[in-house]
């Protein structure tokens, strides 16, 4: 029987994509749902090229009910995506799928993580910091922002010619490299147990 991912998103959804593209033939797992806090998102559009099912929802659906662990348990989801989400995960998500929800971090964490550090901000402040390498980081996810045990970390030069744009795109080709491989791995340990 196929595995069962969900991703999370709040914005374009590239790291999204490139995990649809990885298990949209796979034999063992496949995409289910892609969720979002933000009914802008383009993470929308891509999910509906794939022809995979969507849920938009609110701070307060998210928060204070039950429906969102209600519609993944439902649907038999397996693993839980974060990909480029930005809100904190909730304690009734995190005890319905322990150890089962994966972040991706543009940092070598434990540096520069935490509330706020994101996107952009996340390469400015490795730049400003002088860093000679930065890179990636898949970690479980738990109460706190970046605070998770680390799956997997991919590092890449950063030289002295690097501007904001270079440092991102470096990062972002470790990030569709890997992603979707970590997550591959992490099923077949699940299958494993």
């Amino acid at each position: 029987m196929k595995k069962h991912i969900a991703i999370f998103a709040s914005g374009s959804g590239s790291n999204a994509q490139k995990i649809m593209e990885y298990f949209k033939k796979h034999p063992e797992a496949e995409v289910t749902l892609v969720l979002t806090n933000n009914p802008e998102a383009y993470v929308l559009q891509r999910a509906d090229n794939f022809e995979i099912p969507s849920h938009i929802f609110d701070r307060n659906e998210f928060y204070h009910t039950d429906n969102i662990v209600n519609l993944l348990k439902n649907l038999q989801i397996d693993i839980v995506i974060l990909a480029g989400f930005l809100w904190l995960i909730p304690q009734n998500l995190l005890k319905a799928f322990p150890n089962k929800i994966i972040n991706l971090h543009p940092a070598l964490l434990p540096k520069y993580g935490g509330k706020g550090m994101y996107g952009d901000k996340v390469h400015t402040s490795v730049l400003e910091a002088g860093e000679t390498e930065s890179g990636i980081t898949i970690h479980f996810v738990n109460e706190n922002f970046d605070e998770g045990e680390i799956i997997h970390q991919s590092r890449f030069h950063i030289d002295k010619n690097d501007d904001l744009k270079m440092v991102k795109f470096k990062g972002q080709q470790l990030e569709h490299l890997h992603y979707p491989k970590v997550i591959e791995n992490l099923l077949k340990k699940m299958k494993e147990i």
